[in-house]
């Protein structure tokens, strides 16, 4: 049998040329949020995808630099991605490292969206999947100190709504319990894997306790596992999820301990393969999914909303539409579960 990545790493597309375009958008977070949209062009056609490099330098450097890279030609997807991983893609070192994953995956899913619409064909129809209603939670961090009013904002549009929460050292037995009560809580992200950024989340073994036994239909992600937190956690490993460690499969291999439930981030991956073989490990080994977002302000909010369509259209996505992201929230959200709703030739959804 053929890997997901074999059903469509031999389409052709022809590339004449690329055009960038610089996205900003002031945010839930108080901070002003930019990508860039990649567009790549060919025999009338556009594919596009979306860098979401998280350190706003970085696209000041790409936009000043303009398309410089030499991507004309004709190839494969596979060809393609092997010519994007011999360039170097920032004009200036990136921020961290693993932007240059964010970057690729913004190049390859235009590759991807242009060789489909050359190609006439939906990416569904290339894979041989179906699109599926998408169920999606909406991504929230507090304030401190913690209230709910954004968690009540956005009940008021959709009381029926669930949310991904990242609990801080702050959080309390009342104000978990206040949640557990509502019964809202979906995930909760303890972040213990970031260093030097504005969501860095020390270990915390009184927190993680309170998460897990006050929340205990909720998925634990990313905790940071320390002498002080493992005894805590060991009872409740099930419901523990991955998140910021996963960028390959082996980074799955390299977990302590067989996961039943990974989420998944596209642009990590940095690559179509890396990510599809993903894909086809977890279900090979009957590892669940949810995906991601990063904050997406364009395409590539459509384009892991497809994707979770296709591969875990059931689960706790954190995909929601852009608009939940958004500082004041606008009048009109779509609830959860979304149609599906893929674009008739590509790799795009419906915004």
């Amino acid at each position: 049998m053929s890997s997901t990545w074999e059903r469509i790493s031999q389409l052709r597309l022809e590339v004449e040329s690329y055009r960038l375009e610089r996205l900003d958008t002031p945010i839930v977070s108080g901070r002003v949020r930019s990508t860039t949209v990649i567009a790549l062009s060919g025999r009338g056609h556009e594919g596009l995808g979306e860098d979401v490099t998280y350190e706003n330098e970085d696209h000041d450097a790409l936009n000043a630099a303009g398309a410089v890279l030499a991507l004309a030609g004709s190839w494969t997807l596979e060809s393609f991605s092997a010519h994007i991983a011999q360039l170097d893609t920032f004009p200036a070192p990136p921020h961290a490292e693993v932007y240059r994953n964010y970057r690729s995956w913004g190049f390859e899913a235009a590759a991807l969206d242009l060789a489909l619409r050359q190609a006439g064909v939906a990416l569904h129809e290339a894979l041989g999947r179906t699109p599926r209603p998408l169920h999606f939670v909406a991504s929230v961090r507090l304030p401190e100190p913690p209230t709910l009013e954004l968690v009540d904002a956005r009940l008021a549009r959709h009381p029926d709504l669930r949310f991904k929460l990242d609990p801080t050292a702050s959080w309390d037995a009342a104000l978990i319990g206040e949640l557990a009560a509502r019964g809202i809580v979906a995930t909760a992200d303890l972040k213990g894997f970031y260093s030097g950024t504005v969501v860095d989340n020390t270990p915390n073994p009184v927190l993680y306790g309170l998460i897990a036994e006050l929340l205990p239909g909720a998925w634990i992600e990313d905790p940071g596992l320390t002498p002080e937190t493992e005894p805590v956690l060991a009872p409740h490993r099930d419901r523990i999820t991955w998140d910021a460690p996963i960028h390959s499969v082996a980074d799955v291999l390299a977990l302590p301990w067989a996961p039943k439930m990974l989420n998944v981030k596209p642009s990590r991956f940095g690559t179509l393969q890396a990510l599809l073989d993903f894909y086809d490990h977890c279900a090979a080994h009957a590892i669940g999914n949810y995906g991601g977002g990063q904050t997406e302000l364009g395409v590539g909010r459509g384009q892991i909303q497809y994707l979770a369509s296709l591969f875990h259209h059931d689960t706790p996505n954190d995909v929601a539409p852009a608009g939940y992201n958004l500082d004041p929230l606008p009048t009109q959200l779509p609830g959860s579960p979304l149609e599906p709703a893929p674009s008739a030739t590509g790799f795009r959804w419906a915004q």
